[in-house]
């Protein structure tokens, strides 16, 4: 996934349906929430059960700064 995917626009976090940012290490992060999801051969896993916690506040911030805006 690139960050000119039309796609990117249309996507949503399934827990509170806010944006995802894309990350460069392939997956799509909710900040809100502070949760990672990732994108497997180009196909993001949306499923809340697949989602990541970011527990720790140092990661948070690095994934902050990594966003492709």
């Amino acid at each position: 996934m690139n960050p000119d995917d039309p796609l990117l626009k249309i996507l949503a976090c399934p827990l509170d349906k806010g944006p995802l940012h894309l990350l460069p290490t392939d997956a799509l992060y909710n900040p809100r929430l502070r949760r990672r999801y990732p994108i497997v051969d180009g196909i993001p896993q949306l499923l809340p059960s697949s989602g990541e916690q970011v527990t720790d506040d140092g990661e948070h911030e690095e994934l902050l700064k990594r966003m492709i805006p």
